[in-house]
């Protein structure tokens, strides 16, 4: 019989719908129920495209002795960490306090008031890997809240007095608003980089676009500097070799989560919305940057494969694809030479050795050794070799490898796919819109507009109520009211909606969630955000979130809004937001310099040039000023299409003639009108040179 979770929304909470454990999802039931019981928590925490939270499912939660354990001793409650990532934060933070490292699955034992007293991740069934087995923990937790009940209670109480101090601390002096803060950053970064393969640090390796955002953004603002050909000269290596390894799908397109190894030659098979919105976005700037049609390809396959995939039929983006097919782990995207000959006949010999394919396989599965010879396809050949080899010229193979892609996407297209988790994210989407509008803008690509617009409308139909957004939806429902990264992060994407289109409507919309952030997360005393709104579910700490993780941490997204709203619509105030959040982090920016790419993409725009673009007439009349515009990577310009030229200050005295005009503004002093592209090319002046 199905559990409370088949009445959830959630796809990953109804994965555990028949579990013979006892779940509730998270609510005053359930803690209710532990009170009148006089039983602790059991509070895990996944997501649907996690492979290892799988694995504990089918080895513990589908298992009756285990699930008898867990009935008879505790409250079992599952929570979906996507859908409230504000409990995921707080209890992540108890996990890292108690065990000094984090991740998912996440098993946190709880008071009947929730407060943590004992925490985990991953528990095997049986005592293995150095961990204890999950019967032998639940056992002895149950012993110990019986017998040593009064030292369990000061633990989780003295435990949740310290993740509350840690939430409201006060950074001391340090490091601000400087230019050295932020060369000192890339000079940071420069230590941790491998020069061989790209990236910082060694495996396991994540692609934090945030960083790379960061680095390009600072080598466009200072290319004549050392550091600034450094920031670039790192980034546009790193995005080079992603985009060759087998994180990138080279057959569909699109990211997975990170690389295992640290040539980004296999992944973590799981494909999700915000790595591939964020990854769009820096390869369309790399591409910008430099002008190599490779990072064009990377940005088209991978919005390509997020329409053909992740796209609700309304207009939304679901959250992910899993990392499992079939209940194995990368079965959808694996391939031996046998499939690639029976594939591709007398083509296989050049795949083959294109997609770097070994009869030994570069993938092992532990937990399958019978699966062998499989291979994680990559994309870097010797060029010069397979002409040798293959008696072709270099065009003639690319455009066999041209057609050996489409075959296998079809012949892959008969695999059984992995599982989609189909519930719509306003945050993610808000990441995925601005990926999608300034696509449409950089590439002149009209399907990459609409889907934008789409997007935007979808959202403000489904997500925005009586000024209230909400997080998550699905199946016609919104759900759990928005937290600080759905407000921010739709905000900046609705800021390169109004960029493409000229809509102010989009910019207007910006602006209300901005105000409605400011008034409901702000903390009038330190002028930073709290990631819940001061009207939300009071849970045992009120985080802030700073440091960015797979996405941009919500206090550095709220300081690139205000910045970019300040400098459209005039308020000095919102553009020194990002002073607030630089000094709460002050003291250990410099120390930690890969976790706040975010922060420093804000300081180094908040030291930028006011720089300002407006061009005036009927958008086919405008285009051609607007496609100068658009070559340029341009990561702190104020860029302003309008056909009336109202609604926004710096339309003043600029009211259409008639005539298309562009308007170019540095620092306050304007030039001339530009009546040509040609004038507006001369006007901006050489792009920065970077390959």
């Amino acid at each position: 019989m199905p559990n409370r979770l088949a009445n959830e929304s959630s796809p990953y909470l109804r994965q555990h719908a028949e579990n013979p454990v006892d779940w509730y999802p998270w609510g005053s039931e359930a803690f209710e129920r532990a009170r009148a019981e006089d039983k602790p928590i059991l509070l895990s925490v996944g997501y649907s495209s996690c492979h290892w939270c799988h694995v504990m499912a089918h080895e513990s939660f589908e298992n009756p002795a285990i699930a008898e354990l867990m009935n008879r001793y505790f409250v079992n409650v599952k929570v979906d960490r996507e859908e409230r990532p504000d409990i995921d934060a707080v209890y992540m933070a108890a996990v890292q306090a108690i065990s000094g490292q984090g991740g998912w699955p996440m098993t946190v034992f709880l008071t009947p008031d929730g407060q943590p007293f004992y925490a985990g991740t991953y528990f095997p069934p049986e005592d293995a890997h150095g961990r204890p087995g999950f019967p032998r923990v639940l056992q002895f937790l149950a012993e110990k809240w019986q017998t040593d009940r009064q030292r369990i209670l000061e633990s989780a109480a003295g435990l949740t007095e310290h993740l509350r101090a840690a939430a409201g601390r006060r950074a001391g002096p340090g490091d601000g608003i400087a230019p050295s803060t932020t060369a000192r950053a890339v000079e940071a970064f420069a230590e941790s980089f491998d020069t061989a393969w790209g990236g910082f640090g060694s495996a396991p390796k994540f692609p934090s676009p945030s960083n790379l955002e960061f680095l390009l953004a600072y080598a466009v603002a200072h290319p004549e500097t050392e550091q600034g050909q450094a920031a670039g000269a790192m980034a546009l290596h790193t995005l080079r070799a992603m985009a060759t390894g087998g994180m990138y799908d080279q057959v569909g397109g699109g990211f997975a989560r990170y690389s295992v190894d640290d040539r980004w030659v296999v992944p973590h098979f799981e494909k999700m919305l915000y790595d591939n919105a964020q990854l769009a976005r820096v390869y369309l700037h790399g591409y910008q940057l430099t002008g190599d049609g490779g990072f064009a390809r990377v940005v088209h396959e991978t919005l390509e494969f997020l329409l053909r995939e992740m796209q609700d039929p309304e207009g939304g983006f679901f959250a992910a694809l899993d990392a499992d097919s079939e209940g194995i782990e990368g079965k959808y995207y694996l391939w031996t030479v046998a499939e690639l000959e029976q594939v591709l006949g007398e083509d296989a010999p050049l795949a083959i050795a294109w997609y770097g394919v070994t009869a030994e396989g570069n993938f092992f599965d532990p937990h399958h050794r019978e699966l062998t010879g499989r291979n994680v396809l990559t994309a870097r050949p010797d060029i010069e070799d397979l002409e040798r080899r293959f008696g072709l010229s270099q065009d003639e193979i690319l455009d066999r490898i041209e057609t050996i892609q489409e075959r296998l996407f079809y012949a892959r297209q008969e695999r059984v796919p992995p599982g989609l988790d189909d519930k719509v994210l306003t945050n993610w989407n808000g990441l995925a819109l601005a990926a999608f509008a300034e696509a449409a803008r950089v590439l002149g690509e009209p399907a990459y507009g609409i889907a934008a617009a789409r997007l935007a409308e979808f959202l403000q139909r489904n997500a925005w109520r009586d000024g209230v957004l909400y997080h998550t939806w699905k199946a016609g429902e919104a759900r759990v009211p928005g937290l600080l990264e759905d407000y921010v992060y739709l905000g900046l994407g609705l800021v390169e909606l109004f960029k493409t289109t000229g809509e102010l409507r989009w910019l207007d919309w910006s602006r209300e969630l901005w105000e409605a952030a400011l008034a409901r997360f702000r903390d009038p005393e330190t002028g930073t955000f709290f990631d819940t709104a001061s009207d939300a579910e009071q849970l045992i700490v009120r985080q802030r979130s700073f440091f960015d993780a797979a996405t941009p941490s919500g206090n550095g997204a709220a300081a690139l809004l205000g910045l970019w709203l300040g400098r459209y619509f005039g308020p000095a105030e919102w553009e020194r937001v990002v002073e607030d959040v630089a000094a709460a982090v002050a003291d250990h920016l410099l120390r930690a310099v890969p976790g706040f790419g975010t922060i420093l993409h804000a300081i180094e725009f908040a030291l930028a040039p006011h720089r300002e673009i407006v061009m005036v007439g009927e958008p086919a009349a405008r285009a051609p000023f607007e496609e100068v515009v658009a070559a340029r990577y341009l990561p702190f310009t104020v860029i302003a299409p309008t056909s009336d030229a109202l609604g926004l200050p710096l339309f003043e005295g600029r009211e259409p003639t008639g005539q298309p005009l562009a308007y170019v503004c540095n620092n306050m002093a304007c030039l001339a009108p530009a009546r040509t592209p040609a004038e507006l090319e001369a006007q901006l002046g050489p792009a920065p040179a970077f390959d």
